[in-house]
């Protein structure tokens, strides 16, 4: 297979990835990969296809970290990296990545955008016990619950003056 056919069966892959078929798209990077060993965007993009497809973060991992290697100023491949990260459950890892994305490529709107998104979390709810502690899932959770119901009942507190301002407006008129 020539480099041109490796260029095809990548770009066959990214629409493959783009459209949600990544089981379709890993065999695509797979061979344009083969054909050029050494091109960090087949790797990276091979990698988020694993990490999608098959749920093999290790592998999905290294091939991500090995394109970051190959050309450490590409923000796309900090953000895959990332996507592996969290899809993986090593959330930490990935706003490192993003972090230092940051730091060596600049401002970049997708990576500033993708580390919003993942956000800063809470404290534990008992930090005497570890993060992954089920009593601090559990009460984190819960945490998280009535924090959600409390804002939603003070919108709708907040609405009902503005129903009675809007009915006495139109018995106005």
């Amino acid at each position: 297979m020539s480099e041109s056919k490796a260029l095809a069966e990548f770009k066959l892959g990214v629409e493959m990835l783009r459209d949600s078929r990544p089981d379709e798209a890993v065999v695509r990077f797979r061979a344009a990969a083969d054909v050029e060993k050494q091109n960090p965007y087949y790797l990276s993009f091979l990698g988020v296809a694993v990490a999608r497809a098959e749920r093999n973060w290790s592998a999905a991992s290294k091939l991500c970290e090995m394109a970051l290697r190959m050309k450490h100023n590409e923000p796309q491949f900090y953000l895959h990296l990332s996507e592996v990260y969290t899809s993986a459950g090593r959330r930490e890892d990935a706003l490192m990545t993003l972090d230092r994305a940051l730091s060596s490529v600049g401002p970049d709107c997708r990576i500033q955008q993708a580390r919003q998104k993942l956000g800063k979390r809470r404290t534990p709810t008992l930090p005497f016990l570890s993060r992954r502690n089920i009593v601090n899932v559990r009460l984190g959770i819960l945490r998280n619950r009535i924090a959600a119901w409390r804002h939603s009942s003070r919108s709708r507190v907040a609405s009902a003056p503005e129903r009675k301002l809007s009915r006495s407006v139109q018995s106005l008129t």
